[in-house]
């Protein structure tokens, strides 16, 4: 298996390679003296030999980390060459050991299981070659023997065994480092999607409750034309600001998608009675009581979320109800703040009390978001929006530091 590697690491393990080699080929040669290189094979043999040994051995070190397996598969090769010729260990095979340590640290799972197998089975292999070459057997018990190539062996397995172990350790590391990568790309994945998804309710906040407005006005301009063109002026205006203050408001919000970062302003308590007039010229009237009024300034949160749970209802009532007078109460309370919004409902069917649409699932998440709970059904013949939302978790009321947010209150309760 090639692994994608970049060409200044490709290059920098091919120089670190040839400098090895050059380093160590020649201390191999000097190793033993001239003439003993090699018991088993002339000493032209046992150079070249030694120095084909070195070559595959380096050469494994070149290509550790682009292909682990066959850079194994080159040192395994290097070694039967060298224990061919009758050669004994030679600081040339130092090389093994960063072929180990690759396997361990970038090596498949093949590579990787392969790469102990090697250390075990190479540990005993060695353990042995050295006993045969060294003439340890000769003139010892059987028993002796066995034990002389269990030590070598147990000694050869561990010094083979220390670089895998080294890149055992690394290859956690790097397992470590992508799954924490991922676990931040999931939650700035999530948290894009959350701001999506809160972008999205506003938008269609902003664009049906501005819409309910204009189609009521709109209607109400055609029929008043005959009759009085003044206010079909007066109401054609309305229709055309409640158009430019949607537009404001979709502009913003496509910016924010644009750029998350520069989330603009948010709407606040205090523009409760903008959005109050507004319904006003659509032909209904909110009939408002506070009771009791903030204290201070409630935390942004819950201002929001107050604000266009408002605006839905108020929407709502607009399009599906009949008409008329919309109870709105607003009680600001220590730790949370109650809200309901009562409207004579139309006996047609599709009305939100039967068909559930995306408004009132907007509101009941907006609710939500900030721990609280809303429900809107039918109760006699009214469709009433009944809401709880804790003030405590968007942070204590900051009495004393603003002036108190005062909204009108229009009406009996």
């Amino acid at each position: 298996m090639i692994r994608p590697l970049s060409r200044t690491a490709l290059v920098l393990d091919i120089v670190g390679a040839f400098v090895l080699f050059a380093v160590v080929m020649p201390t191999s040669l000097a190793f033993y003296a001239p003439g003993s290189l090699s018991p088993l094979v002339a000493e032209p043999v046992g150079i070249a030999a030694a120095l084909i040994a070195g070559v595959l051995q380096c050469g494994a070190v070149a290509i550790g980390r682009l292909s682990p397996g066959l850079a194994l598969a080159v040192a395994w090769v290097g070694a039967l060459v060298q224990m061919s010729a009758g050669l004994g260990p030679l600081p040339i095979n130092i090389a093994i050991l960063g072929v180990l340590y690759a396997t361990a640290a970038w090596g498949g799972t093949r590579t990787f299981w392969a790469g102990l197998a090697s250390v075990l089975v190479g540990g005993f292999v060695a353990g042995g070659y050295m006993v045969l070459v060294n003439g340890l057997l000769a003139g010892v018990s059987t028993l002796s023997s066995i034990l002389n190539i269990v030590l070598f062996g147990v000694i050869s397995t561990l010094v083979l065994g220390a670089p895998w172990l080294g890149g055992f350790g690394w290859r956690m590391m790097l397992r470590w480092r992508s799954t924490r990568d991922a676990q931040a790309r999931a939650e700035v994945a999530a948290a894009e999607e959350q701001e999506r998804v809160r972008i999205a309710r506003d938008m269609h906040d902003v664009v049906a409750h501005s819409l309910a407005v204009i189609i009521a006005q709109s209607d109400g301009a055609r029929y008043a034309a005959a009759s009085d063109p003044r206010i079909a002026t007066e109401t054609l205006g309305t229709v055309s600001q409640t158009a430019r203050a949607a537009l404001s408001d979709v502009r913003m919000l496509l910016t924010q998608l644009r750029h998350r970062q520069g989330a603009g302003p948010q709407p606040t308590i205090a523009d409760l009675e903008q959005l109050f007039e507004q319904v006003r010229q659509s032909g209904v009237e909110p009939r408002v009581t506070v009771d009791p009024m903030p204290p201070g300034e409630p935390p942004a949160a819950v201002q929001l979320a107050v604000y266009r749970i408002l605006q839905e209802a108020l929407t709502n009532a607009i399009r599906h109800g009949a008409g008329g007078v919309v109870d709105v109460r607003l009680a600001w309370l220590a730790d949370r703040v109650d809200i309901e919004v009562r409207n004579v409902a139309r006996d047609a069917e599709g009305t939100p009390a039967t068909h559930g649409g995306h408004g009132i699932v907007g509101m009941r998440e907006r609710a939500q978001l900030i721990g609280g709970t809303l429900g809107a059904q039918r109760e006699g013949g009214d469709f009433v929006v009944r809401g709880t939302l804790p003030i405590g978790n968007g942070g204590p009321i900051r009495s004393g530091a603003v002036a108190p947010v005062t909204i009108e209150s229009r009406g009996d309760a």
